[in-house]
């Protein structure tokens, strides 16, 4: 009971906090030239989250048609000088493009159809209270050259697809080639777009 007073056992000292400054992570971060430690991926995330509705809204619409009126005026031009890096879809591509210049090297009754059923709808309209048999015989002309009109779109289409099948894979051709040739050929000459890059008799070999 008096043997030798035991020593208190040996305190460990509590580790200091280290400086940010000196982790590895930032003192290169340093080292590096950012000049401050990398964003963990909330701050990323929260930095480069967007409202869906935008503040101003009325800006917002304004600058949309501002870009789609100058991207209708962009596809307009090309479709003018035949550029077709900037038409619409529909008429990209070497097949619509062989179809359009087959179309417009042919002459189509269709591209007469519009001038020649204004005349007739007139002399009908005219003559039918003092000349009723006129009157019937000019619309039967006209439903005469309709019919002619749809045959010649047919003979010209029939010819067209042989040229195209030998020319292109039937993996090239999309679909709807069809209506693309014959909506062509039923419009006026000056009236289609994209404008015809050749002449009558000019066929693309």
């Amino acid at each position: 009971m008096f043997g030798r007073k035991q020593d208190p056992p040996p305190t460990t000292a509590a580790p200091q906090p280290s400086d940010p400054a000196s982790s590895p992570s930032t003192a290169d971060d340093l080292r590096s030239g950012k000049g401050r430690p990398t964003p963990t991926r909330k701050e990323a995330e929260a930095r480069n989250r967007r409202p869906l509705v935008p503040e101003d809204r009325r800006a917002a619409a304004k600058s949309a048609r501002t870009k789609q009126r100058a991207q209708r005026e962009l596809e307009y031009q090309a479709m003018r000088t035949g550029d077709e890096r900037h038409m619409p879809a529909r008429d990209r591509g070497p097949v619509r493009r062989y179809v359009r210049d087959h179309v417009d090297a042919r002459w189509n009754l269709g591209e007469f159809f519009l001038p020649v059923a204004a005349v007739f709808l007139v002399l009908q309209m005219v003559t039918a209270a003092a000349a009723p048999t006129l009157a019937f015989l000019s619309l039967a002309i006209l439903y005469v050259f309709i019919i002619a009109a749809i045959v010649d779109g047919w003979l010209m289409w029939r010819g067209l697809k042989k040229r195209l099948h030998a020319r292109f894979d039937a993996a090239q051709i999309p679909t709807g080639m069809t209506m693309y040739a014959v909506l062509r050929a039923f419009q006026v000459r000056p009236s289609r777009l994209p404008k015809p890059q050749v002449k009558h008799g000019q066929y693309p070999s």
